[in-house]
């Protein structure tokens, strides 16, 4: 009995897939789930696991190969695999006794076991630890609980490359573009071009936020079992703006305005592989806690490669955190089809006046890019006021004014 693969059904914003690389060959032997080949998309890496356990008869595409929802990949012969586990293997005749030695053997002293770093491999790592044929115990690990990320994986393989170069010798070196990259190179270059992009600037004094955070992190941890950040309060702030500057959530189709009365918040998040936004979906409904694990989860997932396509579709306005490079100002470009997006940058101490005194205060530039078509500065303004005065005074999350 023959079992056919098949590109799995991808979401309509995703055309098509490219087959990036088969972990099996034609001929071997696959077990239920396990997985067959990597399927790299615009926004993620989506694994193939094989849908019963047999032989891999056949492979009907190549690696690189450009495929679209429901095309043939493969074909699995179940009945080999079957016919195989189920013929007992043949016993090897019994060897004739030996004599008993009077002396006795010498104890084998057992070979040094290196630590098992398997579990902790993501599933890109993973690929890379077995095609290169590395041993992941002697891995560092970055992520969390000590994770071993691709880019540790990639760090390791160069500490054992030759730095060796001759005198005066000049390399280039000419890598295609991963799916990921072409399309965020193409969606920004698309806003650009679509859009009429304006970026208004403010800045906000994180004195009383960071003094709450610092107040209250290790009840909120010890309660939530989730560190507090800073990240949950802009996203409180920014819908709280957003309901008073409702334009800014809204989004553009033909000639409408599409003004959206939920809140689906983008959170960027930078891997390896580039830039993405999984999405917040009702943000206005989370507590605290509950955006703090969505957002570390989003983290993790998509540094190790398993976030999926759903959580990266939609949204209505998203905020990037520059601050976490060490960047002080930048203009972010909008994640089409939304209108505006949120840039934080870092927090640094900086003189500023207060009631006619000058004390030095830790300070934070926002950046609001937007579209002008159907934003205009007046509201980009307010938007950013709204998110400065609730920030500024956390007590306003609370009582909503």
């Amino acid at each position: 009995m023959t079992t056919e693969v098949r590109v799995p059904q991808l979401p309509e914003s995703v055309a098509d897939a490219t087959l990036v690389i088969w972990h099996k060959k034609a001929g071997d032997p696959v077990t239920r789930d396990e997985n067959l080949a990597d399927l790299e998309t615009d926004k993620v890496v989506l694994e193939l696991p094989a849908p019963v356990t047999g032989v891999l008869a056949a492979l009907k595409k190549d690696a690189g190969a450009t495929v679209g929802s429901g095309e043939l990949l493969a074909i699995i012969e179940e009945s080999a695999a079957t016919h195989q586990a189920a013929t007992p293997a043949r016993k090897p005749a019994a060897a004739p006794a030996k004599p008993a030695s009077t002396k006795p053997a010498p104890p084998k002293s057992a070979p040094a076991k290196k630590e098992d770093a398997s579990g902790k491999l993501s599933p890109a790592a993973k690929r890379l630890v077995e095609e290169n044929k590395l041993v992941a115990g002697e891995i560092s690990g970055s992520g969390r609980d000590g994770r071993i990320t691709k880019g540790d994986v990639a760090q390791h393989l160069d500490a054992g490359r030759p730095a060796f170069r001759p005198p005066g010798a000049r390399a280039d070196q000419r890598v295609p573009m991963s799916r990921l990259r072409a399309r965020i190179a193409e969606r920004l270059v698309q806003a650009q071009k679509t859009q009429a992009l304006l970026t208004t600037f403010n800045e906000i004094d994180m004195q009383a936020l960071s003094a709450i955070r610092s107040r209250y992190k290790d009840a909120f941890e010890k309660r939530h079992g989730v560190r507090l950040g800073f990240m949950s309060f802009f996203v409180k702030a920014c819908i709280e703006a957003l309901r008073r500057s409702p334009v800014v959530n809204a989004s553009v189709e033909g000639d409408d305005i599409v003004y959206h009365e939920y809140y689906d918040i983008g959170v960027a998040v930078s891997t390896d592989r580039g830039l993405i936004v999984p999405i917040l979906r009702d943000a206005e409904r989370m507590d605290f806690a509950e955006l703090e694990k969505g957002i570390i989860g989003f983290a993790e997932r998509a540094r190790d490669g398993t976030i999926t396509l759903d959580e990266l579709t939609g949204g209505t306005f998203s905020i990037t955190n520059g601050g976490v490079f060490g960047s002080l100002l930048s203009t972010p470009i909008v994640n089409a089809p939304q209108s505006a997006i949120l840039g934080m940058h870092r927090i640094q101490q900086r003189p500023v006046a207060v009631d006619g005194q000058v004390v030095v205060r830790p300070m934070m530039y926002v950046a609001l890019t937007y579209d002008h078509r159907i934003i205009d500065g007046r509201e980009a303004v307010q938007f950013l006021v709204a998110v400065k005065e609730v920030l500024e005074d956390p007590a306003r999350l609370l009582l909503q004014v």
